[in-house]
């Protein structure tokens, strides 16, 4: 029936909740260090959203043109080779257990920093109260997807309550920005380059999430008006609020201090509201954060339990406790991957550059394609399915963005590109010979 489908109201807020996440409450500083100036700042974080736009209307033409469950691996799978949609699932798999793992970093320097203020081994404490933080979620997930909603609906009122608190304090006071003395060297053109392509790593982690338009292609009311409409609006949304915190930041901040600040939320909370507004603020931006931790929990399981289901992970990963119900191994497994990724990087700026090169790989190959859809004339019987504008021009935009970004990866930390690069080969590898597995005889 046409009134269960999305209407705009509904598709516009899905983007938005898909993209804003914690990652504003820290990446601001990544971009204020990497930016040669406040300009470079805030061109950024416009070109991110741009990107964004580009990369949202085309996942929605795609997902219109080929709406199928299971969204990605099956578009992987027609378009490219099973084993190609096996390794892009799997690092897509491992680049959230990553940005888990990076949220989860970003939540315990808040807390950290109200309870260990001066302590010498704050890193430390940090990796300490992430890892509790996961195993705290993965105990809540193993009683069952009940408790787990209820958990997330308590936490995810406590991050939206922390988002107004905010927001209500943009507007609070006169405050002057710091002043940042100019520089007297004029950066040369590869230099401006490789910073711009360093700020757009944090910003493309800020502005993630819009690639699940491509599950909602079949979904919405009148598609052809209604998707680019709700995008639109959804990611204007968000850019304009995304450029007020910053602009808030660097105004109450200053752009000299906000390259070398932690905790830039709860400092600008203090700032506006006192000691007692950072306090305060500091713990119920981790609560916040612990809402991502769980859902990540909860869905990614579940992506595993599907892929087992297709065949392409052992049916072991399909296991479900009889009890409560819990896809026990695929938990088990996507928890212990967090924790891994979690020690391997143990800082989020190391863990924040392994998620965007995974990421550059899956967007860069997933928005590639809309070409072999069009090509082969896919959905083109679909009555009033979305078709985007400016084609091919939105998408060799949205290409050429994540290709800038994953070379800018492996040029300022190659270590973090080899090692990525490393993983999907393993992937790929794995596919082949899980199929080699399947197919050998089994023992009477």
């Amino acid at each position: 029936m046409k009134s269960s489908r999305l209407n705009l109201f509904d598709l516009t807020m899905i983007v938005v909740s898909l993209v804003i996440g914690m990652g504003i409450f820290r990446t601001p500083v990544n971009v204020a260090r990497q930016a040669g100036s406040a300009d470079m700042f805030f061109i950024a974080w416009i070109m991110g959203g741009l990107v964004a736009l580009c990369g949202a209307l085309t996942y929605a033409e795609i997902g219109s043109r080929y709406p199928v469950t299971g969204g990605y691996y099956k578009i992987f799978s027609y378009c490219y080779h099973p084993s190609v949609a096996f390794a892009i699932n799997c690092i897509i798999l491992v680049s959230n257990a990553a940005s888990l793992a990076g949220v989860a970093l970003i939540g315990s320097e808040y807390l950290a920093n109200v309870l260990f203020k001066d302590h010498s081994s704050i890193d430390s404490l940090k990796l300490l109260i992430s890892t509790i933080a996961v195993i705290l979620f993965y105990g809540v997930n193993l009683m069952g997807l009940k408790m787990s909603a209820q958990t997330q609906n308590v936490l995810t009122v406590i991050k939206i309550g922390v988002v107004v608190f905010l927001i209500s304090a943009l507007f609070t006071g006169d405050y002057a920005a710091a002043v940042t003395p100019a520089s007297s060297e004029t950066p040369g053109l590869m230099s401006t380059l490789k910073a711009f392509g360093a700020c757009l790593v944090a910003v493309s982690f800020t502005y993630g999430g819009y690639q699940q338009t491509i599950n909602f292609g079949g979904e919405v009311q009148n598609p052809s008006k209604i998707l680019p409409k709700g995008i639109i609006f959804g990611i204007a949304i968000i850019m304009l609020l995304y450029i007020t915190i910053n602009y808030t930041y660097y105004k109450v901040i200053g752009f000299g201090n906000l390259k070398e600040a932690e905790s830039i939320a709860a400092i600008l909370a203090g700032k506006l509201f006192g000691e007692r507004g950072f306090t305060i603020l500091s713990v119920l931006l981790f609560l916040s954060v612990l809402a991502y931790v769980n859902v990540l929990l909860m869905s990614n399981p579940r992506v595993m339990y599907a892929m087992s289901d297709e065949g392409v992970l052992p049916a072991i990963f399909k296991k479900v406790s009889t009890k409560r119900n819990v896809i026990v191994v695929s938990l088990s497994a996507f928890t212990t991957l967090c924790l891994i990724t979690l020690f391997y990087g143990k800082t989020f700026d190391e863990i924040l550059d392994h998620t965007i090169f995974l990421d550059s790989i899956g967007m860069a190959t997933s928005a590639g394609t809309i070409f072999i859809l069009r090509k082969r004339a896919v959905g083109d019987d679909i009555k009033n399915s979305y078709r985007m504008k400016l084609y091919p021009l939105l998408p060799l935009i949205f290409i050429a963005s994540y290709l800038f970004v994953g070379t800018s990866i492996a040029i300022n930390t190659p270590k973090a590109a080899w090692v990525s690069a490393l993983v999907f080969a393993v992937f790929f590898i794995l596919y082949f010979v899980l199929r080699l597995f399947k197919k050998s005889p089994q023992p009477n």
